[in-house]
């Protein structure tokens, strides 16, 4: 009786284990789709250069599961503003200020609203067409996106959206960290020093705090206080007003001659900026002369 007994349990055991063998394997096998982000918010960050043309990005999903799919996994995108509002209220919470925008209808274009992953291969994409020129280097833009699947085709519901972000950058600065410059000079004649941030926003400017004002990034403070920096193609620097500041550009200095170079030394290569000009703000107004670099990559 004892040996039926034990023999029964045994019996039953196997029973449980090979179901659980079953269910981890068909687990292990599963090709389950998911757009590929990279962080809890569900993201991905295309970083483009302006260029004054179309510049070309990939949305695209994953398959997993141990093995390559054996059909084409086919799913459609579908834009979709949603994702947005979860991520600015999680992110800045009632600052609407601060608040992410869609990437206008005019920036880009979907060429395919649908990622066809291939048989044997664990990746699909499809191609964004976008025109970065003019978006602001202060704002944030996302294109919201929402995945579904055609019959037979399971989306993992954890990355079944994304918000896929596009950050401008051009040779002197990026919208992908913060591009400072350290500057060194004289404002009316008396030796300054400063860290400057750089903004992109054409393929040859950038926007800058003028002198050692104090950047705030509020739209007011910095239609007040900055300035454009426009480089030719002989790397003369023309300097003009962003908004509101009043500029006039100062060319009678061999020292500061508003030219952009790059200088290398020991293997390390500089961008710097040599700067003569004079601003008024307000009432005030300063005669500066800087040199404004940055170790380049």
């Amino acid at each position: 009786m004892k040996r039926s007994f034990i023999a029964i349990l045994t019996s039953s055991m196997a029973l449980v284990a090979c179901k659980d063998n079953e269910v981890f394997e068909k687990e292990m096998y599963k090709n389950e789709v998911a757009l590929i982000s990279s962080d809890y918010h569900n993201t991905f960050k295309e970083v483009v250069r302006l260029t004054g043309e179309e510049v070309i990005g990939y949305v695209a999903a994953s398959s997993g599961g141990t093995h390559a799919p054996d059909k084409d996994l086919v799913i459609a995108l579908e834009e979709d503003s949603e994702p947005l509002v979860k991520y600015n209220f999680a992110v800045y919470d009632n600052s609407e200020d601060l608040y992410a925008k869609l990437l206008p209808k005019e920036k880009y274009d979907i060429m395919d609203k649908k990622i066809v992953i291939k048989a044997g291969e664990l990746t699909g994409r499809t191609m964004v067409k976008l025109r970065p020129d003019g978006l602001s280097p202060d704002s944030t833009y996302f294109i919201g996106l929402k995945a579904t699947g055609s019959s037979g085709v399971e989306i993992n519901p954890k990355k079944s959206t994304m918000l896929y972000q596009v950050i401008i950058e051009n040779e002197y600065a990026s919208q992908a960290k913060n591009t400072m410059y350290s500057m060194v000079g004289f404002a009316n004649g008396l030796s300054t020093a400063a860290n400057k941030q750089l903004f992109p926003l054409t393929s040859n400017s950038v926007r800058m705090v003028a002198g050692n004002e104090t950047f705030i990034s509020k739209v007011p403070n910095i239609e007040k206080n900055c300035l454009t920096l426009e480089i030719d193609d002989f790397n003369n620097v023309k300097i003009k007003p962003y908004k509101d500041i009043q500029v006039v550009q100062l060319d009678n200095d061999p020292m500061y001659p508003n030219k952009f170079k790059v200088e290398e030394a020991f293997g390390m290569r500089t961008n710097v900026f040599l700067l003569s000009y004079q601003y008024t703000i307000g009432n005030v107004t300063t005669i500066m002369k800087e040199r404004v670099e940055m170790q380049a990559k």
